[in-house]
């Protein structure tokens, strides 16, 4: 949970035109190499969904947390610059990958998105990820959360002390004191699985600081401000005066610094086992 200040990666925006190609009509040619599956019945309206494989969900989640989460969100909600793909006609559309492939591996270069290399079998966790997000939506109002403080308070303690670094930038005395009684625990694991929820009105959490960003330009001349957007050939932000600025890039120049104070907690999100996210649950729910 330790917050830090570094550079994103600009590959992270590797999902960031999906919603613009979406509109696109044509039908898709399957990735070369991606394993095909019978089309999956799945409706908005209720209708049939498959079983998704549970290890073919979570290596797709954490592959999409550590390259797409950015834009997107851990979640796939939508995110700093990117749409809610769980809402992406094109992803709606998709089967095992083969409209997501397309953009992926072809990039969008009118819409600022470079090619990214995944192979085919990470092209399909990825879209099985979407599609069991997409399938939990769609059934939410037949799912029931049952008693989810199963993990070890003690053990929770150690890792918020310990491996997680929490510590380092909370205290349970000061802005984490009683938060067992300001959230229920789907309220706390929530926060801790789902971050960036409160920077959209989704959580009744505090708002957190938004994700600053510092340009420097060969001169010296520097400019800050919160950041609106971030690829491969522009970055733009809104200075304290309000205006909205951009810089064409060109590989590291200009110089560019991103300040996110949830980077910790993003990074966490690719580390999380369950055991880790039920102990820490256990043990913040305790803090009265």
């Amino acid at each position: 949970m330790l917050s830090s200040s570094k550079t994103i990666r600009p590959a992270l925006a590797v999902f960031a035109g999906l919603l613009a190609h979406a509109g696109a009509q044509t039908p898709a040619t399957p990735v070369k190499g991606t394993p095909q599956a019978p089309a999956p019945k799945r409706s908005l309206g209720g209708g049939e969904y498959p079983d998704y494989d549970p290890a073919a969900v979570e290596r797709g989640h954490k592959l999409f947390v550590t390259t797409c989460a950015f834009c997107h969100g851990a979640n796939a909600k939508g995110g700093e610059t990117g749409p809610d793909l769980l809402r992406s006609v094109l992803v709606l559309d998709d089967e095992n990958g083969n409209k997501i492939g397309q953009v992926v591996l072809n990039g969008r270069p009118d819409k600022g998105m470079p090619k990214f290399s995944l192979t085919p079998e990470q092209i399909s966790d990825i879209a099985t990820f979407l599609h069991d997000r997409i399938k939990a939506a769609a059934l939410r109002g037949t799912y029931q959360i049952l008693n989810i403080v199963v993990g070890d308070p003690k053990a929770g303690e150690a890792y918020f002390n310990g491996a997680a670094g929490c510590s380092g930038c909370h205290s349970v005395t000061g802005d984490l004191a009683h938060i067992g009684s300001k959230y229920d625990a789907v309220g706390v694991q929530q926060h801790i699985v789902m971050p960036r929820e409160e920077r959209y009105g989704r959580s009744r959490g505090p708002v957190t600081a938004p994700i600053t960003v510092t340009v420097t330009m060969p001169q010296g001349e520097s400019f800050n401000g919160t950041l609106v957007r971030i690829d491969d050939f522009t970055v733009s932000l809104v200075d304290s005066n309000g205006d909205l600025r951009t810089f064409t890039r060109n590989g590291d120049n200009p110089k560019v610094e991103i300040h996110d104070p949830l980077k910790g907690h993003i990074d966490l999100l690719a580390k999380y086992t369950d055991s880790d996210i039920h102990n820490l649950t256990a043990y913040l729910v305790t803090l009265k």
